[in-house]
């Protein structure tokens, strides 16, 4: 190879992968506090709102400090953070989850087209893999027994622990994988900055083969078992009370919810191919902590803290939240819908939009002419009526919809920059004809 084509190939290989310049999370402290702070989180969580804790939360948790500073320095309640049989079933679920990816039938579709000219493939199949789950705990749950399935809530640390162990591990294969020759990195997880860049991700879509990583763990292994989790909160319930037909209007209404929404997700499975998670950022720790073992064990908090918190609603409250969580349902699906339609290149309902100079087309009529994240809003709405069949014993069963609510405002400032980066002026005479960010006529 001569000089020239050596440094034509240095130059197309700076131009393609960018160093990244500005960083988000307030750089790499923001990014070693959050690796830090989620996985702590989710024990905190369990630690501050169990059963074997005392309550929720526990009580005199005032001292909850120097119960910290005690377990800490114990190395007694370090061990019993790990369970090897806990540790052995995940392995085996996760295991399950990648063969039933590999054997079960599917359309491969094309995603969007990535700056490189190419356009990666996806296997269409993670409904189907849901549906061969549910199955199989519902034979195996009739066959022995509510008392068989109880286990998730057993060994709940365990499990957490093993989640965790796991995000790391993906989190570390990626980021080393990230350094071969000829991989398209993340626009924003080239800084150079090992803390930053692993916490943020490094490669676009980091792949074995046409196994693709990034959007196989959020999918999968922890949405499907977010739903596993609850049914199993439900069997734990199903014991103490002398049978299913026994548990409370409360822990069926999370799990019609929560089951719903992962199941409706699954289903519409092609429209994650549109989003900002798939599209622009990089799977490093932030996604697969949150894919693995955030989404199941937080999420699932309403239904754990119901097992020993026993809520019966009554048919008027059971209604009420009921319609909020349909409204909520309503307007996620149906602003998600349409912007799936139109970024495929369908408009049936002949909705409005607004073309840049870019060729872009930004919707103004619809749920999008609404507000610029409608579908935010309809996630809020499920998020609070999820919680709501808790009662209002305590605070920290809300913690998912007040996470959720600045979760998503800071997505919406993400995704206002990416935009106003990309269509400059435009997008201000966009803001003019959408002016409200998630919240019609509030926010």
């Amino acid at each position: 190879m001569s000089e020239h084509d050596a440094d034509s190939r240095k130059l197309d290989k700076s131009n393609l992968n960018p160093r990244t310049t500005k960083y988000e999370f307030f750089g790499p402290p923001g990014a070693l506090l959050i690796s830090l702070g989620v996985p702590i989180t989710t024990y905190a969580l369990y630690f501050g709102c169990s059963e074997e804790s005392g309550g929720c939360p526990p009580p005199e948790w005032q001292t909850i400090p120097d119960r910290v500073t005690l377990a800490l320095s114990s190395p007694q309640w370090w061990k019993s953070l790990w369970d090897t049989q806990a540790a052995l079933i995940y392995l085996a679920w996760y295991a399950f989850c990648v063969v039933a990816w590999a054997v079960l039938p599917g359309a491969t579709i094309q995603g969007t087209p990535l700056r490189n000219g190419q356009f990666k493939k996806y296997k269409i199949n993670a409904f189907s893999t849901f549906l061969l789950a549910l199955g199989l705990t519902t034979g195996w749950i009739y066959r022995f027994g509510p008392e068989s399935f109880t286990f998730l809530y057993e060994k709940w640390i365990g499990f957490v622990t093993a989640s965790v162990l796991m995000s790391v591990a993906q989190a570390i294969f990626v980021y080393v994988m990230s350094f071969q020759e000829g991989k398209l990195l993340a626009l924003g997880g080239n800084t150079g900055n090992f803390i930053y860049d692993f916490y943020i991700g490094r490669e676009l879509n980091p792949s074995i083969g046409s196994f693709d990583i990034k959007s196989f763990n959020e999918l999968r292994p922890g949405l499907i078992l977010w739903a596993l989790i609850d049914i199993s909160m439900a069997c734990e319930q199903a014991v103490r009370r002398g049978g299913f037909a026994n548990v409370t209007d409360s822990m069926w209404l999370v799990l019609l919810f929560q089951i719903g929404y992962v199941a409706d997700g699954l289903y519409n499975e092609p429209a994650i191919f549109t989003t900002m998670d798939i599209t622009t950022d990089g799977f490093g720790f932030m996604l697969s902590v949150g894919d693995l073992a955030w989404v199941p064990f937080v999420y699932s908090l309403q239904a754990r803290y119901l097992v020993f918190k026993q809520v019966e609603l009554g048919p008027v409250a059971t209604a009420l939240i009921v319609v909020l969580n349909a409204t909520g349902l309503y307007i996620f699906r149906g602003a998600n819908g349409e912007k799936n339609d139109f970024r495929n290149g369908r408009n049936p309902k002949g909705l409005k939009f607004f073309t840049t100079k870019s060729g872009s087309k930004l919707l103004t009529t619809g749920w999008w002419g609404r507000s610029r994240h409608p579908n935010y809003f309809g996630d809020i709405l499920m998020a609070l009526a999820w919680s709501l069949p808790t009662g209002f014993d305590t605070p920290i069963t809300y913690f998912y919809v007040t996470y959720f609510a600045v979760l998503l405002i800071h997505r919406q400032m993400r995704d206002d920059e990416n935009c106003e980066k990309k269509y400059g002026e435009d997008w201000h005479k966009y803001k003019q004809m959408v002016p409200y960010r998630i919240i019609p006529y509030v926010y």
